[in-house]
């Protein structure tokens, strides 16, 4: 099995809310502002692949997640993906789920923050103030868990852009919807820059085409 490989750092976004006032304009600016687009609604895509049924692929540099159905056909959803210097590519699997899932970060994490002036808890309970959102799927490899997961989140404005510390952010609602139909030992692709797995080429014709060619 190919291993996680880091990769040059993609281009960040910064989300920056604006200031609201008591006025009602610009409370509406602030709201629409956090509005997710629609580019990354679910939807159901075509896909020509050679990945079985039951395959996640995820496309870092898009900001998308398939779930491959069969018959050149997939689920796409929206997600949310590491931030400068957090980006990676590899193919792993589902090692275990949690629904409402608690929170523990990583020490690394912990100390990054503080030396940013930061607090952050060692520990928070699952519930919708809860950074992992609504369900996680923990990514593994050889048996060992990489600390990275797919997740929901409490920030749904921030999926289709680079904020995370390497892990993939979805909506709730999707994944939700994810997690009812991946299982644990869902085998999980990882596609991002310098990706070195396999070629990956895409064809813009009017539908989604991600054609994908990988060992393993």
């Amino acid at each position: 099995m190919a291993g996680i490989i880091a990769v040059p750092p993609a281009q960040a976004f910064n989300l920056t809310a604006p200031a609201v006032a008591q006025r009602s304009d610009v409370v509406e600016i602030a709201v629409q502002n956090k509005q997710v687009s629609a580019a990354y609604r679910r939807k159901k895509v075509r896909l020509v692949t050679d990945e079985k049924a039951g395959t996640i692929i995820i496309d870092t540099n898009n900001k998308y997640l398939y779930y491959v159905e069969g018959n050149n056909r997939a689920t796409r959803y929206g997600v949310g993906v590491g931030r400068d210097g957090f980006g990676w590519s590899g193919i792993v699997k589902i090692g275990r789920k949690a629904e409402w899932p608690d929170w523990v970060p990583p020490k690394e994490m912990i100390a990054r923050e503080a030396r940013k002036g930061r607090k952050i808890p060692a520990f928070q309970e699952g519930g919708v103030d809860n950074p992992l959102g609504a369900r996680a799927m923990y990514l593994y490899q050889g048996g060992r868990d990489t600390i990275f997961r797919i997740h929901g989140t409490n920030q749904p404005w921030t999926i289709g852009q680079n904020m995370s510390s390497g892990c993939i952010r979805m909506m709730n609602k999707d994944v939700e919807h994810l997690y009812d139909r991946a299982g644990v030992g869902t085998k999980v692709i990882v596609v991002g820059p310098g990706n070195r797995q396999g070629k990956v080429a895409f064809e813009d014709r009017g539908i989604d085409v991600l054609r994908t060619m990988f060992g393993g």
